[in-house]
């Protein structure tokens, strides 16, 4: 029995999310069905985190274990072969004795992207929040900072997490402009579902002037999902990065350790 270790691509747009599910398409699910076909074996995809319906992902890291050998090359060759047309596509691949794509990972980086213009989107529609409204990014950046630390983040979490508890340490969390592109960049080892994104619809509404940052502050402290001022669209959401003790783990090629 040989475990691989795979690095993910997807637009999560087609998907009910990464986690697999009955009668509906999920990336986990669509990687399990390609392998079932290559190998006959029935085969669990772990996955570094579970991205919500309609999120996207960059670097999503996954592991399995397989009885049929393969070298990582024509592994990968065949899997994306099965995959299309879906979305999907395997990155990297080696083999990672030991490894476990979720309990190895010592934080995770997402990335939220909002296009701040009054024109419709047309190419990037569903991978990017268009907002109208003009923000300012520098009043949004200075409002994140609240939020960075360990916290109880229950304001900012979906009343159907499953997390053992809302208290949650936020490394990195910051807003910057680059011309009509609003970038929203959030590091931790873990977080709460729909956390980036509520964090994310609050901190639009600091840029709109709408909440002020003391707003944002309160909501944090309610400790109270009926708090929430907005919990943004999946759209602009991308999980870009996994990141892993380089002591304890080969280096793939794209980079998606620590270091």
């Amino acid at each position: 029995m040989t475990r691989y270790r795979i690095v993910i691509e997807y637009d999560g747009r087609p998907f009910a999310g990464w986690q697999r599910q009955n009668n509906v398409t999920s990336v986990q699910g669509s990687i399990e069905a390609a392998l079932f076909a290559i190998t006959g074996e029935k085969i669990a995809v772990h996955g570094a985190g579970r991205t919500d319906a309609g999120v996207h992902a960059s670097g999503q890291v996954g592991h399995f274990d397989m009885a049929k050998p393969f070298t990582p090359f024509r592994l990968i060759e065949a899997i994306n072969g099965l995959l299309r047309p879906l979305p999907i596509a395997i990155v990297d691949c080696m083999e990672a004795p030991g490894f476990h794509a979720r309990f190895d990972c010592v934080a995770r980086s997402y990335r939220y992207h909002i296009i701040n213009r009054r024109a419709p989107l047309t190419f990037q529609a569903g991978l990017a929040w268009r907002v109208p409204a003009l923000l300012d990014a520098e009043a949004m950046h200075a409002a994140a900072q609240l939020l960075v630390g360990t916290h109880d983040f229950t304001t900012f979490r979906s009343i159907r997490c499953q997390s053992a508890t809302p208290v949650k340490s936020v490394t990195r969390l910051t807003v910057t402009r680059h011309g009509e592109d609003i970038i929203i960049e959030a590091d931790a080892r873990s977080f709460l579902h729909h956390q980036v994104r509520s964090m994310t619809g609050c901190l639009k509404l600091v840029g709109q002037g709408r909440w002020s940052a003391d707003d944002l502050s309160t909501a944090l402290a309610a400790r109270n999902r009926s708090a929430l001022g907005l919990n943004a669209p999946p759209d602009g959401l991308t999980f870009v990065k996994a990141h892993y003790d380089r002591n304890n783990a080969p280096n793939f090629r794209n980079g998606s350790l620590t270091g």
